[in-house]
Order: structure tokens, then sequence, then C-alpha cells
């Protein structure tokens, strides 16, 4: 009897035992959803590098303004000086059917240009949208006042500005050169000027080359001059020459740009008067017109429009986009729209 309780009990701590040894139940999952939060905040914006205004090309930008030079272009004034230089230069008609220029410096300043010649009424349009002032040998007091009211800082040699001399290898009145940098230090103004054309970042997104045809030359006419440009793939640029004659500064640099701007314009009879008698012909700076836009190699056609005076220009598609240059200098040629011409070559 006593063994069988022995036994009993032994049983039961070894049933017991095995229990203590089994392996628990695992409790049940609990599932948790992650808390996912979106990011809100804006994309990073990528930082585009500094460029000119005048130019669109990438550099660090002096504090300095934009100077405009009128710039003589007869038969007896050739090779002018400092024209490779300019970020902008403007071809306008003046008496007699030949032309002039309007060349504008900011990223780079010539040794010299010249010869210097004198003011006429459409320069207030070109010189107001820049804030610095205008280089000039002088002027008839009517343009003069045009060029004050229009808010033009005048540098005349006339009005005894410093800067200017007498090149002793030219005859007079074509003889009249100046230093930009002694110009530079008279200006009135200390700002950039403001982007007068709108630039795509590199060539290859130039609007002519990415929506309009190739192009190897232009031809322009005006009464009593015949410029023109080839396009040069060695160089990359437009190749400028007169009545069929390559075109050079001074220095025997060939004059070239990387953008042709061709505005087709109006002409009115100024109140102002030329040594015969007959009335200054003045380009209309505001308003509209067809334009042609050469780059790279391509040409692509559109519209001009100025609004006022000190307002730039805007140059847009046939469809109302804004067109884009290449970056680089550009020449601006203000072709007669009644007694000009403008041949594109493909």
């Amino acid at each position: 009897m006593k063994a069988r309780r022995s036994l009993v009990a032994l049983a039961a701590a070894t049933l017991l035992l095995l229990a203590g040894c089994s392996e628990p139940e695992p409790p049940e999952p609990v599932v948790v959803d992650p808390e996912v939060v979106a990011d809100k905040s804006a994309a990073p914006t990528a930082e585009l590098p500094d460029t000119w205004p005048l130019t669109g090309v990438a550099g660090d930008v002096l504090e300095r303004p934009a100077l405009a030079v009128k710039v003589e272009n007869s038969a007896q004034a050739r090779p002018q000086a400092g024209l490779a230089e300019a970020d902008i230069v403007w071809e306008e008609m003046v008496e007699g059917g030949i032309t002039r220029f309007n060349a504008v410096y900011h990223s780079a300043l010539p040794e010299a240009v010249g010869p210097i010649r004198s003011v006429r009424p459409m320069d207030a349009g070109i010189a107001a949208p820049l804030g610095g002032p205008q280089v000039i040998s002088g002027g008839q007091s009517l343009f003069l006042r045009e060029m004050q009211d229009a808010g033009v800082q005048l540098i005349s040699h006339d009005g005894g500005a410093a800067g200017f001399y007498r090149n002793s290898q030219r005859r007079a009145p074509h003889n009249l050169f100046g230093d930009p940098e002694v110009f530079l230090s008279q200006a009135q103004a200390d700002d950039p000027p403001s982007e007068q054309f709108s630039f795509a970042l590199d060539a290859s997104a130039a609007s002519a080359v990415a929506a309009g045809e190739a192009a190897t030359g232009l031809q322009l006419s005006f009464p009593r001059a015949a410029p023109s440009w080839t396009w040069g793939a060695d160089s990359g640029a437009w190749l400028r020459s007169e009545g069929g004659s390559p075109a050079q500064t001074a220095d025997g640099e060939r004059l070239a740009a990387t953008n042709v701007v061709i505005m087709r314009v109006q002409i009115v009879n100024s109140a102002g008067r030329d040594q015969s008698g007959a009335p200054v012909p003045e380009t209309v700076m505001t308003g509209e017109g067809e334009a042609v836009v050469a780059s790279g190699g391509h040409t692509i056609t559109g519209t001009w429009r100025k609004d006022t005076l000190d307002a730039p220009v805007t140059l847009t598609d046939g469809e109302g986009n804004v067109i884009e240059l290449a970056p680089g200098n550009t020449w601006v040629e203000l072709v007669p729209a009644d007694r000009g011409n403008v041949t594109v070559e493909r």
C-alpha cells in the first residue's frame, strides 16, 4: 500500500515536470500600420550661373552701367575701332540712306572706339532702356533735348566731356575717337543694364536653331548701304560684309555676330534738318513689325514689339512664344520697311 502511494506520487511529479518543460503557446500577432508622412516641401531649385545681361554669357557680372557709343559707318570711317567688343550693335539709317551704328558696351571695353559721330532721333529708343550714358560727338539741339527728356545722360565732345581725342591718321570729321574707360568713369548710373533680349541656356537651345530653318546668309539693303552676313560654320558666328567686302576692325579682326536680329521699321521725317535743308530721317522705335532672327546657322521669323522708348524690344514667333537668342553678341539691323529689303539665303 505504501509502495503504491509512492508510485502515484512519482507519476504526479513526473507529469508536473513534463508540463513545466513544455513550450508556451505563442501570443497572437499584432499588426501595426506604419505612419507615412509625405514630404510636401518644394524640390530644391537648380542654381543657374550669373550671366551678363546683354549677352546671356555666364560670368561674374561687374557692377557697372552699359555704355552706348555712336559710331560712323561711311566709307571714310572704315575700318572702325572697338566694334568687335560690343555686346550689341544697332545699325540705323541716317541722311542720304547710309547707316550709322550705336554700339553698346558692358561685358567688355575696347581700348578705343570710333569714329564717334553725332546723335540721331532714334537713339533715345536705343539708349533709354539701358539706363546708362550715350557717347556722341554732338548733335542738333532738338535731338539733344529728346535724349535728355528720355532720361539719357549725354557724354558729348561738343559739351567738353573727357575721353575724346583726334586720330592724326584720319581726316576730320572721321577722326574723333575715344577711351571707353574714361567715358564710363563719368557715368551717373551705377547699376548694370537690364536684359534687352531673352537668351537660351546654350546655342543649341536658341529658338532659331530649335524651331527655325537652316540658312547660309542674310542679304540686307538700305537705300545706300548693302550689309550682308554669311554663316561661318568654322567660327560658329555670322560674318559681316559691307557691299560684298569682308568687314573688319582697325585691328584687322573680322566683324562677327552670334545673333543677327533684323527689324523691319518705319521711317519718318523728323523735325530736324540736315545741311542741305532736307528732313533728317527718323526710325520709329515704338510699335511693332516683322522680324527675322538668325542664330547658329538658322533663322526664325516673327514679330518685334516695343511699347515705349524706355522699354526693351520683345521678339516673338508666329505662335506668340518669346524668341530666345544664343548666348553671345548681337547685331540689330533696323531695315526700312518701305525702302529696304531682306533676303535669307538657304
